[in-house]
């Protein structure tokens, strides 16, 4: 088990703060002491096996709150499977890519940290959205979009970066959710309510 670099940071400001509440006021530190335990458990990293089945995998721990046809504008300008992962405080943040690909690009949009459970939160809630390609020409967007404790989220990948299936490519803190739009045709393999780990989870299947 490892821990996702963003969760250093907190790491140390707690683990100072439990010495000097330990130094000041003795057992009080157990408070401080358990924010700590939990930044831990929060930034936790554990290594995930794509599985030898082809598919796309889930880019998110979480539930399936939405997944169905709906039209991209922005970016793919087109009709595509959507499917939305909604993440608790307790899931594992971590982010994996859902197939092999290319980055094509990276958009950070500000917003405010409304509740993620609606369909349409990202219009007004802080998210980052990526492009990526296939081998095939077929283009993706992944979406981490902030909740309502959530702060900034990260993508750690850049335009021109290839990334492998389930390989890590970024982080949300704290609760939040994850749209994937993959191509219209593919066969879903999951239905709303279904939970789901990233890396290991087949969202849906090219059609042949």
């Amino acid at each position: 088990m490892g821990f996702a670099p963003e969760g250093y940071p907190y790491f140390a400001l707690f683990g100072a703060l439990c010495i000097l509440v330990w130094l000041a006021w003795g057992w009080f530190a157990v408070l401080p002491g358990l924010v700590l335990g939990f930044m831990f458990y929060f930034f936790r990293d554990p290594e995930r096996r794509a599985p030898d089945e082809e598919g796309y995998v889930s880019p998110a721990d979480g539930r399936i709150i939405v997944a169905g046809i709906s039209r991209e504008e922005k970016y793919l300008e087109k009709e595509a499977m959507l499917i939305s992962i909604f993440m608790s405080p307790l899931d594992v943040h971590v982010n994996r890519s859902p197939c092999d690909c290319r980055v094509l690009s990276v958009q950070y949009k500000r917003g405010s940290f409304r509740s993620a459970w609606r369909e349409q939160a990202f219009h007004k809630n802080e998210h980052i959205s990526t492009v990526v390609e296939e081998k095939d020409g077929a283009r993706l967007l992944v979406r981490q979009v902030a909740g309502s404790i959530a702060q900034k989220p990260v993508c750690r990948k850049k335009p021109g970066d290839e990334l492998r299936r389930a390989e890590r490519f970024g982080i949300i803190k704290f609760s939040s959710r994850v749209d994937v739009y993959l191509p219209a045709d593919v066969n879903l393999m999951v239905r709303i309510g279904d939970r789901v780990r990233a890396g290991e989870s087949i969202l849906a299947k090219r059609a042949k």
